[in-house]
């Protein structure tokens, strides 16, 4: 991948389609419905106490912020590249690190957006802590990132390959 913009998000054609359907779906078929939810509840009479509007209302927020959040990462989407084979950390590459240098306790994941998260691998984002750490570093690399308390943890690169899942 040559971009390595923290706003840029690496997707197969596949889940950008998915993600692509799940938009379409939402800004057509879903609004709809939603538009009909809280017109039939508007009908109840008092808006106050009406536990149908309210709930109705509360859905349209979250289904208009997954618009939000959908049209943003679609717009930023870098599709049907994977990243090079080259040992160098990426999102799209499945990393494998040691803690502190010990081959002992490892950790294997996919460095990806949560949209791409899978049931077989890990997900870590390119944006959190350990994701930022480590990307750009290459096989046999040591890598630092910050943790939640502030301080510094170190790991080594042992493997980066890129996702074939």
């Amino acid at each position: 991948m040559t971009q390595t913009s923290e706003s840029v998000t690496w997707l197969t054609q596949e889940a950008y389609n998915k993600l692509k359907d799940e938009l379409e779906y939402l800004t057509g078929p879903a609004r709809t419905e939603i538009a009909a939810k809280i017109a039939a509840a508007r009908e109840e009479g008092d808006l106050r106490e009406n536990g149908g509007y309210h709930a109705a209302k509360e859905e349209q927020g979250k289904q208009e912020l997954r618009v939000r959040q959908l049209t943003q990462l679609l717009e930023n989407a870098k599709v049907g590249e994977a990243p090079a084979a080259d040992g160098a950390v990426a999102p799209g590459m499945v990393v494998t690190i040691a803690f502190d240098g010990d081959e002992d306790d490892t950790l294997t994941f996919l460095l990806a957006s949560r949209e791409y998260a899978s049931a077989d691998v890990e997900t870590y984002s390119p944006q959190s802590p350990l994701g930022s750490g480590v990307m750009g570093h290459k096989v046999g690399d040591d890598a630092e990132y910050e943790l939640p308390n502030g301080k510094k943890a170190s790991v080594k690169i042992l493997k980066a390959e890129p996702y074939n899942g």
